[in-house]
């Protein structure tokens, strides 16, 4: 029997919902589409939000023999045989080649079609989850263009729901009342896959029609029965991984504490407690810094706590770093003196230290004239000398930060080395 995802698969363009930074009046699929040239394309995004039907649009469209393969069970003789279709009366038009989940093929295989699609026997069109940077064979990549698609928000979901039930209203004549919260409620836990909330969708359907032939009420109790709980998209090892994080890193940053709990509470669903910790301990030094200089000790002490712990706990002190950090006055100095000092290493003649700050055993040091001045013979532990090399020494790394722990220190060394 035919899945519901499958039967209400748009086959127009118009009918698919989402994707409208791609599709639309004069968006780049539509003129893809008017210009009946298909290019070589790899579509890349979450599950479920329309990148095969979209595909098999296209090669409704294409005129050209069209094959599908998916990557999980494909392997190179399913490759070899469509190569072998090249030239026959069928594919005079060419072929469109149609690969989902073609991350999961491997680099030979991948390879195997390279010479075909550049000379133009082959037009490829994959799909991937996966982050392309990593996944997708660089030469491939490049003679495609890539299209991102984005997640479905709930009212595009709610909307094909609402077409799905209309379907089968249809189909099995019977009558489908719902309520538009139940809807939602299986829109939202979904988590922007239409394929999942259209299955839970027919769960309910084919679960309640067995008792009750002629209608159906889909409420909120049938939705969170069939829906079950809802599945975070993460990926460890996509884009999601490093949006999250820098959503999570961005936020704290932002001082707004609400956003950062709801970043943090995203990546403890996740379970990727090292990138919690690793993330945390970077932002103690980078964003908050000379602002709050305890900032780390504290932080560093619900990190050993978090890992000691473990999941569901850790969740505690995790949060409260988040919180501290994302409350407290805010600091980089430290972060751009560093990066200063080293882009100037990258570009610069630095010179050599001055050999009065050389260790005292060395011969450059011992031979020097200019005699090393110790700071604690003299008063308030400091006396005027010279500490960058020659060629840097008008060089400033380091700005005292408007804030009241680093405009204290400004004014204690003001008032030191002003004095005669």
């Amino acid at each position: 029997m035919k899945p519901l995802a499958d039967k209400i698969r748009p086959s127009r363009l118009e009918d698919l919902v989402g994707q409208e930074h791609i599709i639309g009046e004069k968006k780049l699929i539509n003129r893809i589409l008017a210009s009946k040239i298909i290019p070589n394309m790899i579509f890349y995004g979450p599950s479920g939000t329309g990148k095969t039907t979209l595909a098999n649009i296209l090669a409704k469209n294409s005129h050209k023999k069209f094959f599908k393969l998916n990557g999980t069970q494909a392997n190179t003789d399913d490759i070899k045989h469509i190569i072998a279709q090249i030239g026959t009366i069928d594919s005079l038009n060419g072929i469109l080649l149609y690969i989902d989940e073609i991350h999961y093929l491997n680099k030979r295989q991948q390879q195997s079609i390279l010479e075909f699609i550049e000379n133009g026997d082959i037009t490829l069109i994959g799909s991937t989850t996966e982050n392309i940077n990593f996944s997708i064979f660089k030469a491939i990549l490049s003679r495609c263009i890539t299209i991102e698609f984005k997640e479905l928000t709930v009212d595009h979901i709610i909307e094909s729901l609402k077409r799905a039930i209309s379907l089968v209203k249809e189909e099995k004549s019977i009558q489908i009342n719902y309520d538009i919260t139940a809807l939602k409620y299986i829109s939202e836990v979904s988590s922007g896959d239409l394929r999942r909330a259209l299955n839970t969708l027919e769960l309910v359907i084919n679960t309640y029609a067995l008792h009750n032939s002629q209608e159906i009420f889909i409420d909120m109790e049938k939705a969170k029965e069939c829906s079950q709980s809802k599945i975070i998209n993460y990926d460890r090892n996509g884009d999601g991984h490093y949006n999250l994080l820098s959503y999570f890193q961005k936020s704290i940053r932002g001082s707004d504490p609400d956003a950062s709990t709801h970043a943090l509470a995203r990546l403890v669903e996740s379970g990727d407690l090292n990138a919690i910790c690793r993330r945390l301990l970077v932002i103690a030094s980078e964003d908050i810094g000379l602002a709050y200089p305890q900032a780390i000790v504290i932080v560093k002490a619900c990190v050993d706590a978090a890992l000691q712990l473990g999941f569901p706990e850790a969740r505690i002190p995790l949060a409260q770093a988040t919180v501290l950090l994302s409350i407290l006055p805010k600091s980089n100095t430290a972060y751009t003196a560093i990066n200063a000092a080293l882009d100037d290493l990258h570009r610069l003649d630095v010179g050599t230290i001055p050999p009065h700050l050389c260790d005292t055993h060395a011969n450059i040091a011992v031979h020097n004239k200019t005699k090393y001045l110790y700071p604690h013979d003299y008063p308030n532990h400091y006396v005027k000398q010279q500490y960058m090399p020659d060629n840097l020494k008008d060089k400033t790394y380091y700005e005292y930060g408007k804030n009241k722990f680093e405009q204290s220190i400004k004014d204690h060394w003001k008032k030191i080395k002003t004095q005669k």
